[in-house]
């Protein structure tokens, strides 16, 4: 019995402990003064990145493997050159022409069956799907 009521007294010791601080807190709710004089209008329209329409790997000359993921906007293209790699973002200014990125250069279609990849150090090459 002597046991459990110093656990009690022990609990409610603790629990009111964490009420010795008594400053003043001052609790405000809303947007910040800055977000609230905007209205929504004023905003810049939101523009979702593109998806990836299809993913396909090609053997290029050199009997290398590459890994191209064509994205919907039909102006840009992912390239790894290992599965695992991190992708390098490849895009045109219009629908057609040559993506490009850092030394990369990549031309073709999702749909036709092969490209022409330019990459450092390993020059221009046709690979096929």
């Amino acid at each position: 019995m002597t046991r459990t009521q110093l656990l009690l007294a022990l609990a409610a010791t603790a629990a009111l402990a964490g009420c010795g601080n008594n400053d003043d807190h001052t609790i405000v709710a809303g947007p910040d003064g800055d977000v609230a004089n905007q209205s929504p209008a004023a905003n810049a329209p939101v523009a979702l990145p593109p998806s990836i329409a299809s993913s396909k790997i090609y053997r290029c000359k050199d009997n290398s493997v590459v890994y191209i993921d064509w994205l919907s906007d039909n102006k840009s293209a992912n390239f790894r050159a290992k599965q695992t790699d991190v992708p390098v973002t490849l895009s045109a200014p219009q629908a057609g022409q040559a993506m490009v990125a850092d030394g990369y250069s990549l031309t073709g279609t999702p749909g036709g069956g092969s490209v022409t990849l330019a990459r450092p150090g390993k020059g221009s090459q046709s690979c096929s799907a």
